[in-house]
């Protein structure tokens, strides 16, 4: 039998599988309707992820740790993806960039209710490093 914490590492490598094939409009499976407050909802969540894959039709998280604590779930997340359109107000630098996220989320009544994370600013920051 599969404990609680096995069954909400096998549901977060379902929905990540989802997000790597950006099928973001099918995301109500795993996140809840409401998903962080009133103000923000499903909506917004999938808005978030589909701009990245609009200016990094590419993009990719690979999983490199999970933790599973009750109802929280922390995944540590490296991404990849080639800037070809714009993102944040920065036109398309061809570049690919390599990212590092951390993200934490809350399940309940087996959806993600919560999650806090900084794909965003973690992306434009890597674009605006300097670096390659």
């Amino acid at each position: 039998m599969e404990s609680e914490s096995e069954h909400l590492q096998v549901f977060y490598g379902r929905y990540l599988k989802r997000c790597n094939e950006h099928r973001f409009d099918e995301l109500g499976e795993f996140v809840a309707d409401d998903v962080n407050g009133p103000t923000q909802g499903l909506s917004r969540y999938i808005a978030g992820l589909h701009a990245v894959v609009e200016a990094f039709p590419d993009y990719q998280w690979d999983l490199q740790r999970v933790l599973v604590d009750g109802q929280w779930l922390a995944a540590r997340l490296y991404g990849t993806g080639t800037h070809t359109g714009p993102f944040r107000g920065i036109e398309a630098t061809g570049r690919v960039i390599r990212t590092q996220e951390l993200v934490i989320y809350r399940t309940v009544d087996g959806k993600i209710l919560e999650c806090w994370g900084d794909l965003g600013s973690t992306v434009r920051d890597e674009l605006t490093s300097g670096t390659r």
